[in-house]
């Protein structure tokens, strides 16, 4: 059976964490992995949730470079460079961030920031809870000004 993608739009980084969680739910997992999903430039989430499974403990360039390839397939029809590229790194072990964690973070922000600015986002999943790793308020901070914008 095939959940259906959540419609309400995403609307502030508190409502990204929870959507993670709502979508990972419950957020425990047996092996490591990378969860990918868009949100529109409206905030409403695409219909694509990819997982990369078995992914190792530490980045590898290559693989960054793929996910973003990945990205740009998926983001081009969606909205081009105002699509969210938003993702869950997800892991066996204890809630927290670890050095390792932390590696993925920096390795993202190192080819991603160049191509895509602050249009995208990484949590962690692990132990039963989801959390931010990078700060995604600046993409989300566009839809609460347009719309209030419209009022």
């Amino acid at each position: 059976m095939t959940t259906p993608m959540p419609t309400d739009p995403v609307r502030s980084a508190l409502e990204l964490t929870n959507r993670w969680a709502d979508l990972l739910a419950p957020p425990l997992f047996a092996s490591r992995s990378i969860w990918l999903s868009w949100l529109t430039p409206d905030g409403r989430q695409t219909p694509f949730l990819v997982p990369v499974e078995d992914v190792p403990a530490r980045p590898r360039h290559r693989l960054v470079a793929e996910l973003l390839a990945l990205h740009e397939d998926v983001a081009a029809p969606a909205g081009g460079s105002e699509v969210l590229l938003a993702m869950a790194l997800c892991r066996p072990g204890r809630p927290g961030v670890t050095a390792d964690d932390r590696a993925w973070a920096d390795a993202f922000r190192d080819v991603l920031d160049d191509a895509l600015g602050t249009c995208w986002s990484l949590h962690l999943a692990a132990g039963g809870r989801v959390e931010p790793l990078t700060d995604v308020r600046y993409f989300l901070d566009r839809f609460a000004s347009a719309e209030d914008g419209a009022r």
